[in-house]
């Protein structure tokens, strides 16, 4: 599976009164790559929500900050997901300043798992999902 990679920017919003970007939000920024590796992939979350029925979940998180993401600065953040059992999947994910293979910001590994969007239960990831990551 090849690295997916969506290109944003820092706004104020993002920032501390320094023109800094606060360091919660870049789990939003990795959150949004997520989100468009599945649309790239034909899925929306609130069509997942419907049918299968599944969301989401984040379990795991851990982020090593290496250099501040300022005011205006165009960032990559990339994702590559892993299959890691039958209800979840692990992304290994960078933000990057300036181009896709710019400046690497900041490394993470975030966990998801599957759930039904009815129970909030534990289920299998959705074949057409495990399809998409072969």
């Amino acid at each position: 599976m090849s690295v997916f990679v969506w290109p944003t920017r820092v706004y104020w919003e993002d920032t501390d009164g320094g023109g800094v970007v606060y360091y919660a939000n870049y789990l939003r920024f990795l959150e949004r790559s997520r989100t468009e590796w599945l649309r790239a992939h034909g899925f929306t979350q609130s069509a997942l929500a419907v049918n299968p029925g599944v969301l989401f979940s984040v379990v795991e998180a851990s982020i090593r900050y290496l250099k501040p993401a300022r005011l205006d600065d165009l960032l990559y953040v990339s994702c590559s997901p892993m299959v890691s059992g039958a209800a979840s999947l692990v992304f290994t994910q960078e933000v990057r300043r300036g181009t896709e293979h710019g400046e690497v910001l900041a490394h993470a590994t975030v966990k998801v798992v599957c759930v039904s969007a009815a129970t909030f239960k534990v289920r299998r990831l959705p074949s057409a999902i495990l399809k998409e990551l072969n």
